[in-house]
């Protein structure tokens, strides 16, 4: 599957640790104070900030935690100084690859991420590499075994959704940036099980990788996604789905 979405879902189901759980809420709680900063505290409005407090009540955070990354964004209270910046790199096998991260030290996160493309087989670029194959979409992620491909684009597309496709087990809908919460809104409305929703960079293009390359793209996205500062990580490798499995089980 492309990018890193069913590689995550994957993972998921093998449960997490403390410590992963600990490093979920960090990332969680960087990116609402981010979005509170750029966008303001009212996620009625700053569609950022609501989808990070959906990822914050999903993950069980109490509300407090919450709040009080709200008010560090807004000002109300004092907090760390974040900035956004984006790195670009390759995987093995030519495989694109883009690191959101969110730092309060770009002199520490640089060595540190172009020191886990190295270990792992992979480069990290310069600005412009890699950001031309790739588009910022809302993306939709649908269990196929749960409802009709007929049904589901007819749903989709009164929705306001752009596209659908089916890969692998899972029906990827894609919108405007903008307008991903309304459709997933709608889609969940009409009763349509949303797996997975967020807005998301999605490649113009893949690149297939199988054994030792597809093996060695997934180490080096587990390792950056490890890596405190790194909020999101796609890339245009296509692993099918039996591939990923096998890999997750070794």
């Amino acid at each position: 599957m492309s990018g890193h979405s069913r590689w995550s879902q994957i993972k998921r189901k093998k449960g997490k640790t403390d410590v992963q759980r600990g490093k979920i809420f960090s990332k969680i709680l960087r990116e609402i104070t981010v979005a509170a900063r750029n966008g303001g505290g009212d996620p009625k409005v700053n569609m950022r900030l609501k989808a990070a407090m959906e990822s914050a009540k999903e993950a069980n955070m109490p509300h407090d935690n919450i709040k009080r990354a709200i008010q560090k964004g807004t000002g109300e209270l004092p907090g760390e100084s974040y900035e956004e910046i984006t790195y670009e790199g390759y995987a093995p096998g030519g495989v694109a690859v883009l690191v959101r991260v969110v730092t309060d030290n770009r002199n520490r996160t640089a060595p540190e991420l172009r020191h886990m493309f190295e270990k792992h087989g992979g480069n990290l670029g310069a600005a412009g590499a890699v950001a031309w194959m790739f588009e910022r979409k809302g993306l939709i992620q649908i269990d196929a075994e749960k409802i009709s491909e007929d049904d589901l684009l007819g749903r989709a597309l009164d929705a306001g959704a752009t596209d659908m496709r089916r890969v692998e087990k899972v029906f990827e809908i894609t919108t405007a940036p903008a307008e991903m919460d309304a459709v997933r809104g709608a889609l969940e409305k009409s009763g349509v099980p949303v797996q997975e929703a967020d807005v998301s960079f999605v490649p113009q293009s893949t690149v297939r990788v199988e054994g030792k390359d597809a093996a060695g793209v997934v180490k080096l996205i587990e390792a950056l996604e490890d890596l405190d500062d790194v909020q999101s990580v796609y890339a245009n490798y296509d692993i099918p789905d039996d591939v990923l499995e096998a890999i997750s089980a070794a």
